[in-house]
């Protein structure tokens, strides 16, 4: 019988595995330890390893040739964005890598909107107040989002189907992105430039991967594109945006607000309790002390359905290696 490990595995993704355990007549261990040097050599004895994790997994190469050495084919993560691990090296150790791309498109588009509409009727501000006992009827005044422009950048999966909920919710939807998808052209226009966009929209929603293209796409000169009453909405990756940029924009009221699902250094910080002690992050603590900005601890993916698809998908990739089968998400 196969042998998998998954690794940083939490309670709630039990059910999952264990069900596709059982149907699968496949021995699947778990460990809520993250993978990386220390904890490698938890794999031997495994046919295969499925991995989650924040961080990059090794500054040193020779991890991924202990996996082969092993026995090991592949390296598996169970998430959609594949930056944790080193694929020059992954691959020059003859290791398979595969993700998890579309685990379920509309648990992050229906974040961005939930942020969205939270920015666009002050609700930050608001329980701020409420926080304090201040129930006074006062400014900053909502908008309704069927007067609003949302511009997507990347409307891929998750973005179409953002562009698809905007849409529905009565707002005008504009898109940049190197694709156009033909199926998405009654619910959005495509502009040409990222400028463009930038200065039309009132709300700004990123679903782009992280890659050296969109590295850093939301620079100082990009939010002096922005409206100044426009909002930024991040559920992609953390270092799309500069931080010290998106700070500076919102202390100049270059833009209104912003709703972040993910931040650069998160991996620091989210899955962790810092109750009763310092946040050892200038830049998240200065994000965090604005009435006008709501973070979230990357919990986009975090629904019912998405975890589900996580597990089996990344198990059925496994498997499918392990038995010398192609596979239909290997990330090259």
């Amino acid at each position: 019988m196969p042998k998998i490990l998954m690794y940083s595995v939490r309670d709630d993704e039990q059910p999952a595995i264990q069900k596709w355990s059982k149907d699968h007549h496949v021995t699947v261990d778990t460990t809520n330890h993250e993978f990386h040097d220390e904890t490698v050599d938890l794999a031997k004895g495994y046919d295969g390893i499925v991995i989650q994790q924040r961080g990059p997994i090794s500054d040193n190469d020779t991890i991924y040739h202990k996996l082969t050495d092993m026995g090991i084919k592949q390296i598996t993560t169970r998430t959609a964005g594949v930056d944790v691990i080193n694929l020059d090296a992954a691959h020059q150790a003859g290791l398979i890598v595969t993700n998890v791309p579309a685990y379920s498109p509309h648990s992050v588009a229906e974040m961005s909107v939930a942020q969205t509409m939270r920015l666009i009727r002050n609700l930050e501000i608001v329980e701020k107040r409420n926080d304090n006992n201040d129930y006074k009827l006062r400014g900053p005044i909502a908008r309704e989002i069927r007067t609003l422009t949302v511009g997507i950048i990347g409307a891929g999966r998750i973005g179409g189907l953002a562009a698809r909920l905007f849409h529905a919710l009565g707002a005008k939807v504009i898109a940049f992105d190197p694709v156009h998808h033909e199926e998405l052209k009654d619910v959005l226009t495509y502009v040409d430039t990222k400028n463009e966009l930038l200065e039309q929209a009132d709300v700004v929603d990123i679903h782009v991967d992280l890659n050296e293209t969109s590295r850093g796409l939301l620079d100082a000169d990009a939010f002096k594109h922005m409206k100044n009453d426009a909002f930024l909405v991040n559920a992609a990756r953390g270092p799309v945006v500069v931080t010290e940029a998106l700070i500076a924009a919102l202390q100049n009221q270059e833009i209104a607000g912003a709703a972040l699902d993910t931040v650069e250094g998160e991996a620091a910080i989210f899955d962790k309790d810092f109750q009763g002690r310092p946040i050892p992050n200038q830049n998240f603590n200065a994000l965090h002390a604005m009435p006008n900005v709501m973070i979230t601890p990357h919990i986009g993916f975090y629904t019912n359905m998405a975890i589900q698809n996580m597990v089996e998908i990344s198990l059925n990739d496994v498997l499918a290696i392990i038995d010398g089968q192609p596979v239909q998400n290997e990330f090259k």
